[in-house]
């Protein structure tokens, strides 16, 4: 069994969660790396600012990086606050000793404020710890210290990212999030430039700088090379930044899980899809329901907000030969008629994220409300101009309900056929409400 790759974070803890050595951890962690640990100091923080540090002493530092690092191959490190000249010194010596390959975030200060790096301790950051690393990542406010310029524009980033190289670190990368959201990555080995494009995205940014450096020391840790290593990070904070949460009264954090959970989410909702559509093929009375268009059965994610977000059949389920066929497969952004009905009704009630739509009559609408769903229906020809019909025919009958209802009906107008549309939390669920309809509608038929 081969071992995963173990990163060293030395840095300061953050009590509230969003930064240091906890949004480390979180990210290499969701990154399926194992991390270690050395604390540095230990700020009384939250989304507001820093109340207080106070400084891990330098033997207590050392014997934290001796121990992680007598007993794993750690290879890649990555440091964040470093209060004070004697503990960039320290850590200096333990890179040395343990030949480590380190990412620098000279973190100088908080997201919400707060001074993190004594203004004495920069020339001994400079001097002794940039040397010894392969990676620096400031922000713009930190190259701007660091250089010793102002950053205005990429071509000044450029120049202090050369400018910062000088101390002998290998690689600078001047990230952009103080500027036009452009990472300037600078190969002192090559005096190559690269610039990684960006675009700003809302969502709290508290803990970006750390959760970069350390997704890029776990990309770098994975054998990617630079350029793609850089990439991968900012993609990382791009989606922990869009799927921070506001936990406090100040600058929200990142959430580093942001894109663990969509990806399990993504799977969920399709394994749900796929058992919903089986339940609908199973069925030896669906075929019943399905209408002459066909029929198609979507879910949601949790959070979606455009139809690419929807999952539904690629093609429809059409009656062939008695039986209910797919056609097509399950996917994201299959559905724009069924996700649209979806994405309205969840304007409404969050959790209403599946539907399906079966065919029309009054019998079985009737049926419907005789088994206790709750039904509404929408009238084509009020239809006001310049809306799409399922958009605006969903909201009017939600809007009639005052809530959204189990059913949704129209009786169709020309060249529409009239259709049921089946509203619940899940596929599954509206799977298993289609089939429960077209057993008593068999069964009604049989005695007839």
């Amino acid at each position: 069994m081969s071992k995963i790759p173990v990163i060293l974070t030395i840095a300061g803890s953050d009590s509230g969660g969003g930064a240091g050595i906890e949004a480390d951890i979180k990210t290499i962690a969701s990154l399926g790396l194992h991390t270690t640990c050395a604390i540095t100091s230990v700020t009384s923080q939250n989304t507001t600012g820093v109340l207080s540090a106070y400084d891990i002493p330098c033997e207590v530092i050392r014997n934290q990086i001796d121990a992680v690092c007598e007993d794993m191959n750690i290879i890649w490190a990555k440091s964040g606050m470093l209060s004070s000249s004697d503990i960039i010194a320290t850590v200096a010596e333990m890179v040395k000793k343990y030949d480590l390959k380190l990412v620098v975030d000279p973190v100088m200060a908080a997201e919400a404020g707060g001074d993190l790096l004594r203004k004495d301790a920069i020339t001994t950051l400079k001097q002794k710890l940039l040397p010894l690393s392969e990676v620096v990542t400031p922000n713009i406010n930190e190259a701007n210290i660091l250089a010793g310029m102002q950053i205005t524009n990429i071509e000044e980033a450029k120049e202090a990212a050369k400018l910062i190289s000088q101390t002998g670190v290998k690689i600078v990368i001047v990230t952009g999030g103080h500027l036009d959201a452009s990472d300037i990555i600078y190969d002192s080995e090559t005096d190559m430039y690269t610039i990684i494009p960006g675009n700003f995205v809302k969502g709290g940014t508290h803990g970006s700088g750390c959760t970069y450096s350390s997704a890029l020391a776990a990309a770098l840790a994975q054998g990617y090379k630079i350029d793609d290593a850089a990439k991968k990070a900012k993609d990382f904070v791009v989606e922990a930044i869009k799927g921070s949460m506001p936990v406090g009264n100040g600058v929200g954090p990142v959430n580093q899980l942001s894109h663990v959970l969509k990806n399990s989410e993504r799977y969920t909702v399709l394994q749900d899809l796929k058992n919903g559509v089986d339940i609908l093929v199973q069925s030896n009375h669906f075929t019943r329901l399905i209408p002459e268009v066909g029929c198609n059965i979507a879910m949601a994610l949790p959070s979606a907000a455009s139809t690419s977000e929807v999952a539904a059949v690629t093609g429809r389920i059409v009656k062939l030969k008695g039986t209910a066929q797919v056609v097509g497969e399950i996917d994201f952004g299959a559905s724009s008629h069924v996700a649209r009905i979806i994405l309205t009704a969840m304007k409404h009630t969050p959790t209403s994220r599946a539907s399906m739509n079966i065919r029309h009559s009054q019998h079985l609408v009737n049926i419907c409300k005789e088994v206790g769903l709750s039904t509404s229906s929408f009238t084509r020809e009020d239809e006001p101009k310049d809306t799409h019909t399922m958009d605006w025919g969903t909201s009017d009958a939600i809007d009639k309900h005052g809530a959204v209802p189990d059913i949704i009906y129209d009786k169709g107008g020309i060249g529409k056929e009239a259709m049921i549309r089946i509203m619940g939390n899940s596929a599954t669920e509206v799977a298993s409400t289609a089939v429960k309809i077209s057993e008593i509608y068999a069964s009604l038929k049989d005695q007839n």
